[in-house]
């Protein structure tokens, strides 16, 4: 049970960090990746501060845990320009190789990456606050993709290396890259998000500049030689920097085709109004979402507090799938209270490195003021935060506050409050909660618990037009990889999973030619003679 002295006195001095988890150093970081060699930056650096606080004589003191190179428009652009050169209009070495020689490129990082995991896992925990747990697993989860990946795209290229006859007509369907990918990622998954767009778009011959997200900026440090000695020149370039001086002036050339970005619908909307040539340009976007869970009057109870807890606060809510607004039958909305509060109750805060440790210190600048706004902001329409020490603030630390009866008047009751803020609404009409999800601007999951199958299938039918996934007495959640991850609405463009990533940065282009025997001929010269990387009957083991 957490006690309000334990919040008070939860961070620690430096020298009672486990020596394993400490960071070594103060890193600057001036390197940055630009075709194929790691240039030093020499003007100023962004200071990288840590959501975890040192205790001291003094008091308490944001960590400063290193820096990154604030780059400017004329940086950016020469990433730019590499990614350009590299692609070539398509005729550049790493477009037009095969599919084996790209799968043996990204192979090759991947055994590189590995060799970092402890570096990338501390640098998670210090960047972000995420706990030791899901740090590791974020790292293996994003080796495992990669793997996954390369298979799905042995898979896909299996399948197109044969020749179809259709109506006196030979052809032959490969996809093909797009072109330069400027890939962007979320600071809630810096590394997992990020690599499920990068390196699809990689794998299937585009060239990138990436810009890591705005937290967890550090973490692809260890990557960078790994990124320069695994691909060609130019393939993959990464920037820093400030997206409003570096992201924007890419954008304004019009030299982007893919924008992979992870982050709020605004912040697309505006960088997609910069491309000149806006139907040239190819969104793959993970956007917000306000998921809610339905708590239905028949409902096995125990289960359904067990997920809306995890659902709600794993990461201290910080997951765009996370559980952000609970409706719940008035009928059980005391017992589901009381047995959701306890759960809360249970979770044990502190610092990342901490065996079981659930709540962590958040890494937003601002963010537990915006949080303690949004529940001042409810109390003062009708609700109360119903759980023991619910908002109770430290420095960056907040604890999650359950509030209770949320109405439509409040923020929280349409605003992602991307944190652990769980409001909670009662209703005893299931079609108020229908027109929710209807009139949302959001689309990408719910959660649905309950035991009356008539109930759960008409709320199914109701709901599978508004969202990209719905989920039967389970939390919300990204996983498995191999599943469609997508949205309606403003929540998303296009759909991941790992064969949909493969596709969504890649188009299918047909080269065709007369069923006759000339045809025919020249189509077996050029495929014995190897005389063109597309056209070819090679079989990927």
């Amino acid at each position: 049970m957490t006690d309000k002295t334990l919040i008070q006195n939860l961070f620690p001095a430096q020298e009672s960090i486990p020596e394993a988890y400490r960071l070594p150093e103060y890193i600057e970081q001036r390197e940055y990746l630009v075709d194929g060699k790691l240039i030093d930056w020499e003007g100023d650096l962004n200071p990288i501060k840590s959501p975890v606080c040192i205790k001291s004589p003094q008091g308490l003191t944001q960590a400063v845990i290193g820096s990154t190179p604030l780059m400017d428009e004329t940086a950016a652009l020469s990433a730019l320009d590499a990614a350009v050169r590299a692609y070539d209009t398509g005729r550049g070495e790493w477009p037009t190789s095969s599919v084996a020689e790209r799968i043996q490129c990204v192979e090759s990082f991947l055994g590189r990456m590995r060799q970092q995991r402890t570096a990338v896992v501390n640098l998670l925990m210090w960047e972000i606050g995420k706990n030791l747990k899901d740090s590791e697993k974020e790292f293996d989860r994003t080796c495992d993709y990669i793997v996954d990946t390369i298979n799905a795209l042995k898979e896909l290229d299996r399948r197109s290396s044969r020749f179809v006859v259709e109506q006196g007509t030979i052809g032959q369907v490969r996809r093909v890259p797009f072109g330069v990918s400027l890939c962007m990622g979320p600071y809630n998954y810096p590394l997992n998000e990020t690599f499920t767009t990068l390196i699809p778009a990689l794998i299937m011959g585009n060239t990138v500049v990436f810009k890591p997200a705005k937290f967890g900026v550090l973490l692809i440090r260890p990557l960078l030689e790994a990124f320069r000695d695994s691909f060609p020149p130019g393939v993959i370039n990464v920037i820093y920097g400030r997206g409003r001086e570096t992201v924007g002036a890419l954008m304004e050339t019009g030299k982007i085709d893919v924008f992979a970005f992870i982050g709020t619908n605004k912040g697309a909307s505006d960088l997609k109004r910069l491309h000149p040539k806006p139907h040239r340009l190819r969104g793959i976007l993970g956007l917000d979402a306000k998921n809610p869970g339905i708590i239905l009057k028949d409902v096995d109870m125990d289960n359904a507090v067990s997920e809306c807890v995890t659902g709600s606060l794993s990461f201290n809510g910080q997951r765009c799938t996370a559980l952000k607004i609970i409706f719940v039958h008035q009928s059980v909305a005391d017992d589901f209270l009381k047995k959701f509060n306890a759960a809360v109750s249970r979770l044990k805060p502190g610092m990342p490195w901490e065996p079981g440790v659930a709540l962590t210190p958040l890494p937003e600048p601002g963010k537990t003021e915006f949080l303690n706004k949004l529940v001042a902001d409810a109390r003062q329409h009708g609700a109360e935060v119903v759980n023991e020490l619910g908002g109770e603030t430290n420095e960056t630390f907040f604890f999650p506050a359950v509030l209770y009866p949320v109405n439509s008047s409040m923020r929280v009751y349409n605003e992602e409050q991307f944190g652990p803020v769980i409001p909670v609404v009662p209703y005893t009409d299931i079609g108020e909660v229908i027109d929710y999800v209807i009139e949302s601007n959001f689309g990408q999951q719910l959660s649905i618990f309950g035991d009356n199958s008539a109930d759960v299938g008409m709320l199914i039918d109701s709901f599978c037009n508004q969202v990209g996934r719905i989920n039967l007495n389970a939390q919300c959640q990204r996983g498995p990889d191999t599943f469609p991850f997508n949205g309606r609405k403003d929540s998303a463009a296009g759909t991941l999973s790992i064969e949909d990533a493969l596709l969504q940065f890649s188009i299918r282009t047909l080269v065709a030619a007369k069923h006759n025997e000339d045809s025919k001929a020249m189509i077996t010269r050029i495929i014995a003679n190897r005389e063109s990387s597309y056209l070819s009957t090679d079989f990927i083991f």
